[in-house]
């Protein structure tokens, strides 16, 4: 029998988790040497997320505006000073 598809989950949906599951919780702290092999799980100190911000993605210039700014670049780039 096929899964309904309002049940699925698709890629874009993923997004990013502001809690960890126990075992993310005891690698961040064992990268941190806050935690030890033998101490308590329950009562573990907390773990802030990082949360990450997605750049603007910068435009990509076109062969015509590149080659305009390779003209402009062969000559100096500046305009010369006008006398």
């Amino acid at each position: 029998m096929p899964i309904d598809n309002s049940l699925k989950v698709k890629a874009g949906a993923i997004s990013n988790r502001n809690v960890l599951t126990r075992a993310e919780r005891l690698e961040k702290l064992k990268e941190a040497d806050r935690w030890k092999e033998g101490d308590k799980v329950l009562g573990m100190p907390k773990v802030r997320v990082v949360k990450i911000s997605m750049k603007k993605k910068k435009k990509v210039k076109t062969e015509e505006e590149g080659g305009a700014a390779g003209a402009k670049g062969a000559k100096g780039g500046k305009a010369a000073p006008k006398k």
